[in-house]
């Protein structure tokens, strides 16, 4: 994508970042802090060089480049996409149109798994719908011993999971494509995480931050939002063993309808746990 904006012959780091903050300012919460990780990106620094340097020159291809993302940002094309990758638990994952974004606060469904997987462990682990394996592979990370599967419907997402894994050098993480529970027949795991889907489809959220431009199946369960947290509720009993957690990250506003599904499905344990924003974000219980 061509930028039109009009352009001196050479700007140094910190016109460049000037002049991108001005143009994105009326779009976004943290234009500066937006044009600094974009042009940290197109000079293959940090942003902590970038400070240091403020009167380098840009190479006429480098500004050609910042000032096209800079453009393709200013339509809403989120910052991760932009970038190619995105921070998760210290893990730095590719991500790209075909996943969803992680976000901070998905780290409390990895917190609530690690708590119940012991450090020697060597359970099955299961996570359903893994788009860029950011769940799945902060698990493996943490618990080498077990092994963890990954599942999504799209290959597209997969394929990044996967090279999220070889980039990662993490190798106790295998991958099945398939809808939700379907490519796993009579298996059964030690214990289950997801996050599905769980918004609904006329939720006017979606029209907001980077929700456009994600992919609308990660995103959206049905009419309701609850579509796929029942079904998976309901199907996930048959692949647990005896007292296995099934762990569920769901919409802020969703704790008690989950918990009902829950308690109407028989499982016992019923917990749900707020995220860093102080939101009911994950619930889980345990099979019987």
């Amino acid at each position: 994508m061509r930028n039109d904006f009009d352009m001196p012959a050479a700007l140094s780091i910190q016109a460049a970042l000037d002049s991108a903050g001005e143009l994105l300012a009326t779009y976004h919460d943290a234009p500066a802090l937006e044009a600094s990780v974009l042009l940290a990106h197109v000079l293959g620094m940090t942003r902590t060089q970038l400070r240091t340097r403020p009167e380098q020159t840009l190479q006429t291809d480098q500004q050609q480049a910042f000032f096209d993302l800079i453009a393709r940002r200013k339509t809403g094309e989120p910052l991760a996409y932009l970038i190619g990758h995105r921070e998760f638990w210290s893990l730095d994952l590719i991500v790209n149109e075909h996943t969803l974004i992680p976000r901070p606060e998905t780290e409390l469904l990895v917190e609530l798994a690690l708590a119940r997987i012991p450090l020697d462990a060597e359970f099955h682990i299961l996570d359903l719908g893994t788009g860029s394996g950011a769940i799945a592979l902060a698990i493996a990370r943490e618990r080498p011993r077990c092994r963890v599967i990954a599942s999504d419907l799209s290959p597209q997402a997969l394929s990044v999971a996967r090279a999220n894994a070889e980039r990662l050098n993490i190798s106790n993480v295998s991958f099945r494509q398939g809808s939700w529970l379907s490519p796993f027949s009579t298996e059964r795991f030690d214990i289950i995480v997801t996050n599905p889907p769980y918004v609904a489809e006329h939720d006017p959220h979606l029209d907001e931050g980077d929700l456009p431009a994600e992919p609308r199946s990660a995103l959206v369960a049905g009419p309701t939002g609850l579509e796929m947290i029942g079904a998976i509720i309901d199907g996930a009993k048959r692949h647990m063993r005896e007292e296995t957690w099934l762990l569920m990250e769901h919409g802020y506003n969703q704790a008690d309808i989950v918990a009902t599904l829950l308690r109407e499905a028989a499982y016992h344990q019923l917990q749900t746990w707020r995220d860093i924003a102080g939101n009911e974000r994950v619930s889980g219980g345990q099979r019987r």
